[in-house]
C-alpha cells in the first residue's frame, strides 16, 4: 500500500539555524491550512551542515535525502512547493536533475511565488512595508539577492512595480535592486546595486525603508546581515534607514503556497 502523499517544502538552504526554524514554522503552519498530509520542510543545499543542537535536536534534511525517503517509506505522491521568489537556476535545473534520478515518484512541482500577473507577493510586500511607513518623503528600496537567470529579476522588477502602484502617494520613490551580480554586460539586468543605489544624492538624506525580497533571517537578511552592512557602508545616516520584517513573517504567505500548491 501506498503511504499518503506528501508535500515538500523547500527553500535554498542556508547556514543560519534562524533560516531553517523559519523554514519549519512556515511548513507547520502550511501543513495546517492545507489539512491533507505532511508538509515537510527541505533545503537544496547548505542547511545539514548546521549543528543540530541549534536545530533543536532535529537535524536539517535536503531535498535529495527527503526524496529518497519518500521512496523507502511507500510514497508514490509527491508535491513540491517551492520557497523561491522566481524561476532560478535552483529551480529550473537542479530541481529537475534530483526529481529524475527518482523515477518511482510521481512528483509534480508548484509555480514559484511571484507567476507573471499575479499580486498575492506584492501585495504581502506592501503590508510589511505600510509597517515601517514613517512619512510619504521615504524612499523604498526593493531588494533581493541578484540572479544570473534574467527571469529572477523580472519577477523581482514585476513586484516592485505592483508595489508601487499599491502605495501611490504615499512614498517619494520605489526601486528595485539586487545585493551582489556576476561580472559582465550580460547579467546588466540586476542593475542598479544596492550601495549603488544608496550612493545617489537622493538616497543619502531622509527615510529609507529596505523591503526585503527574502524568504526567512539569515547570513543576509539577517539584523546584522549583509543587506544592513551595505547600508552601512553606503550611507552615513543610518538612523533614518529601516528594514521590512521578510516575507516569511507574513501570515499570507501561507496562503499564496496553499494556493500554489493547489493549482500543482
Amino acid at each position: 500500500m501506498n503511504a499518503a502523499p506528501r508535500v515538500l517544502l523547500v527553500d535554498n538552504g542556508s547556514l543560519e539555524p534562524a533560516s531553517t526554524l523559519q523554514l519549519r514554522a512556515i511548513a507547520a503552519a502550511l501543513e495546517k491550512r492545507l489539512g491533507t498530509g505532511r508538509v515537510e520542510p527541505v533545503s537544496l543545499a547548505h542547511s545539514t551542515k548546521i549543528p543540530t543542537g541549534e536545530l533543536g535536536g532535529r537535524p536539517a534534511e535536503l531535498f535529495e535525502a527527503a526524496l529518497e525517503r519518500c521512496v523507502r517509506e511507500g510514497v508514490s505522491d509527491v508535491t513540491v512547493a517551492p520557497l523561491f521568489i522566481g524561476p532560478s537556476l535552483a529551480l529550473t535545473r537542479l530541481l529537475p536533475s534530483l526529481i529524475a534520478q527518482q523515477p518511482a515518484l510521481h512528483v509534480r512541482v508548484a509555480e514559484p511565488l511571484q507567476v507573471p500577473g499575479a499580486t498575492a507577493l506584492s501585495t504581502i510586500l506592501t503590508d510589511l512595508v505600510r509597517e515601517q511607513l514613517p512619512s510619504p518623503a521615504t524612499r523604498i528600496a526593493i531588494i533581493d539577492h541578484g540572479s544570473p537567470a534574467r527571469a529572477v529579476a523580472a519577477a523581482r522588477d514585476e513586484v516592485a512595480a505592483q508595489v508601487r502602484a499599491q502605495l501611490g502617494a504615499t512614498v517619494r520613490e520605489v526601486t528595485a535592486c539586487s545585493m551582489e551580480r556576476r561580472a559582465g554586460a550580460e547579467y546588466d539586468f540586476n542593475e542598479p546595486l544596492l550601495e549603488t543605489l544608496l550612493a545617489r544624492p537622493e538616497w543619502q538624506s531622509g527615510p529609507v525603508i529596505i523591503a526585503l525580497l527574502f524568504i526567512a533571517p539569515g547570513r543576509h537578511a539577517g539584523p546584522d546581515g549583509d543587506v544592513a552592512q551595505i547600508c552601512r557602508r553606503a550611507r552615513s545616516d543610518f538612523t533614518g534607514v529601516k528594514f521590512t520584517r521578510v516575507l516569511g513573517q507574513h501570515p499570507r504567505l501561507v496562503d499564496l503556497l496553499a494556493e500554489r500548491c493547489g493549482a500543482a
